[in-house]
């Protein structure tokens, strides 16, 4: 029986190891793919921060450009509006009796579209 028995021990203590090598095996994969997730992560933070700069930098771009095109158009528009004033200040400096009467008028006339409309 001593040789079943040393059988039996050896079995026990190669079974012993053998858990001992497969935890630290799980043990060493676990802790790779941790420093590989840890790794990816860093990669994808940076890679979306550097994205984010340049998309930045485009839209700060882009309002600059619709700025600088729209400058002309703002110009114009600032001009065309002083000269509607100038027109109309004009008008009412050469005939202030018929402006304040067109006033009246276009007033009553607003006036009673608004009473007939609140009065559904």
């Amino acid at each position: 029986m001593p040789a079943d028995t040393l059988t039996s021990d050896t079995a026990a203590e190669a079974t012993a190891a053998a858990k001992r090598v497969a935890k630290e095996a799980v043990a060493s994969a676990v802790e790779s793919g941790q420093k590989t997730l840890a790794e990816a992560l860093d990669v994808a933070e940076r890679s979306l921060n550097e994205a984010a700069k340049r998309l930045e930098k485009v839209m700060r771009e882009g309002v600059e450009r619709l700025k600088t095109e729209s400058q002309p158009y703002r110009e114009n528009a600032t001009q065309q509006f002083d000269d509607a004033q100038k027109y109309v200040l004009e008008r009412v400096k050469e005939r202030p009796v018929t402006a304040t009467l067109a006033g009246l008028g276009v007033g009553l006339l607003l006036g009673l579209l608004l009473a007939n409309r609140s009065g559904r």
